[in-house]
């Protein structure tokens, strides 16, 4: 584990080092496969303090719990349906988390007071080490700092909370680059309260009657991340619908701001020219990868606005045009 003084990427990572600081009441971000956590002990309320005051996260936005193994669901979940094992056998570990009946040994300020608890276990390497080895639920909202886009890298996470916590575990940049989907399956009918890494298009295949949640008619959410302003770089984010609109938009540029883009297809020399920073990416899944650490490289870069392509809101591209919607204000 790296600790707040000492950034080397090059040391091994001390997962018994940080799974001590973790049972201590700590906080230690870890990396996943969606995004970075900002890990903490769910049964002890004082650490979850420490998450949300590191954060600045609003204590009304409830956290996500992280298991290693779904025998650990009954000491911190009851009333357990056969639609979520059914979930888990189809798509755990990986990124998908789920909303359960909360026990009482979950600290209730994980749940922002509802009486469920979304749970979720990491396909990650170091995430599961970590996992085993302190044995304990870990609440881990995103390493950064509340309302900035999520930490994809542990340089991320320095970046946000260098001096607020308590150390972080170094990795690779997180493959999938945005957060887990959320699926509450204690309403009437399988519900996605969050798009995130496993698609709704995945999920109808195992779960034929799940639906959407609708927030315009229903705002009463026990999901993090649809409350409050998220994933916002400095920069002002603008939606873009196509290439031709990018070359024909000279308002863009007439003033002196510092432009960015970032998308899939490709722009005419003229506009790139203009622009301080660009990328191309491959596909929506490489958008996705993407998005979070291009919007950090701007505000490093000082630009002002970044225009993002949009995609078609199928498979990932649902979550990937969700995260841009937060990061625009729309």
């Amino acid at each position: 584990m790296t600790q707040t003084a000492q950034y080397d990427p090059s040391r091994l990572q001390d997962i018994v080092e940080a799974a001590t600081v973790l049972r201590n009441g700590g906080c230690v971000a870890f990396p996943t496969e969606t995004v970075f956590g900002l890990g903490v002990d769910a049964t002890n309320p004082n650490a979850v303090q420490r998450a949300f005051v590191a954060k600045g996260r609003p204590s009304d936005n409830p956290l996500i719990v992280h298991l290693h193994s779904p025998s650990q669901m009954d000491l911190y979940c009851h009333s357990i349906p056969d639609i979520a094992y059914k979930l888990i056998e189809h798509f755990c570990p990986g990124p998908l988390t789920i909303v359960l009946p909360r026990r009482d040994s979950i600290a209730m300020s994980v749940t922002a007071g509802l009486d469920t608890v979304a749970i979720r276990f990491p396909n990650h390497e170091v995430a599961q080490r970590l996992l085993r080895e302190v044995n304990l639920p870990i609440a881990a909202p995103s390493a950064n700092r509340s309302g900035r886009p999520s930490a994809t890298t542990w340089q991320a996470v320095i970046e946000d909370l260098d001096g607020l916590i308590d150390g972080v575990v170094c990795g690779e940049p997180c493959g999938i680059g945005i957060e887990s989907t959320v699926v509450d399956v204690t309403r009437a009918n399988p519900t996605v309260l969050r798009c995130g890494g496993v698609t709704l298009e995945q999920l109808h295949d195992v779960v034929p009657n799940i639906v959407m949640h609708n927030q315009q008619v229903d705002s009463s959410v026990n999901s993090p991340g649809l409350r409050h302003r998220h994933y916002q770089p400095t920069a002002k984010v603008v939606l873009v619908d196509s290439v031709s609109e990018m070359d024909h938009a000279s308002n863009f540029f007439e003033s002196d701001l510092r432009c960015a883009y970032l998308g899939i297809n490709k722009l005419s020399e003229a506009i790139t020219s203009k622009l301080v920073h660009y990328s191309y990416c491959n596909n929506e899944a490489d958008y996705a990868t993407a998005l979070f650490r291009f919007f950090r490289e701007c505000d490093n870069l000082g630009v002002q606005l970044i225009l993002c392509q949009v995609v078609d809101e199928i498979g990932i591209g649902r979550a990937l045009m969700d995260r841009i919607r937060r990061a625009s204000g729309s």
